[in-house]
């Protein structure tokens, strides 16, 4: 599986053939330095290290810097390896967006947007207690009995409680590419990508 590191831009929509108005997401993909080609014989597994978005010198270590410098590259503030993908790529080439075709399905891979703490009716799409009579004093939205008394005395592993929501890894798959502009290394997805504006997305295709 091979792929490139990309920034979301943003959504629009386009019209196909048809007349149909598709909601999709616009994707700054690369162009990506490759850093490192790992090899089965040096460390036992084979992988190819990208690195996307240049960051400023002073911003990182004396290792990572030691790093770049020994790919040729400018300091990059995202790394990915991407496994049993690439082949007869070398360290300082460059990945560009013209890896994809039109036509073809992807995986996207981001961080979801951070809602902070929150409730069960809206984390896992509880119902609330809805009645407003016998005595109800701000219940409405309360989770209710999380499980029994005496017997088993604890509450269960994975119970559907308030907590924190978002912010998480997720995986979209089998997104179409609308279209590719190599002019600008833009690429266009159909559909919805996770993530805010200006965060990273890991864009894989399968060989």
């Amino acid at each position: 599986m091979s792929g490139i590191i990309g920034k979301k831009i943003g959504m629009t929509s386009l019209f196909n053939e048809e007349g149909k108005n598709i909601p999709c997401t616009v994707i700054q993909a690369g162009p990506c330095s490759v850093l490192q080609v790992r090899t089965l014989e040096v460390d036992g597994y084979a992988a190819v290290q990208l690195g996307f978005d240049d960051k400023s010198e002073k911003n990182v270590g004396k290792a990572l810097a030691g790093h770049f410098k020994k790919a040729g590259s400018a300091p990059k503030a995202k790394l990915v390896e991407f496994h049993d993908g690439f082949t007869d790529v070398k360290v300082g080439e460059e990945v560009k967006v013209d890896l994809f075709i039109e036509g073809e399905y992807v995986d996207v891979t981001g961080t979801s947007k951070g809602k902070g703490f929150q409730g069960v009716v809206k984390r896992h799409g509880f119902g609330g207690v809805m009645q407003a009579t016998h005595g109800q004093h701000n219940r409405l939205r309360a989770p209710g009995s999380i499980g029994a008394g005496s017997d088993p005395s604890r509450v269960f592993k994975g119970m559907r409680m308030a907590g924190r929501m978002g912010g998480k890894q997720v995986t979209v798959q089998n997104l179409q590419v609308l279209k590719v502009d190599q002019e600008q290394n833009l690429l266009v997805v159909k559909g919805a990508v996770p993530g805010a504006k200006n965060s990273y997305v890991i864009i894989r295709k399968w060989n």
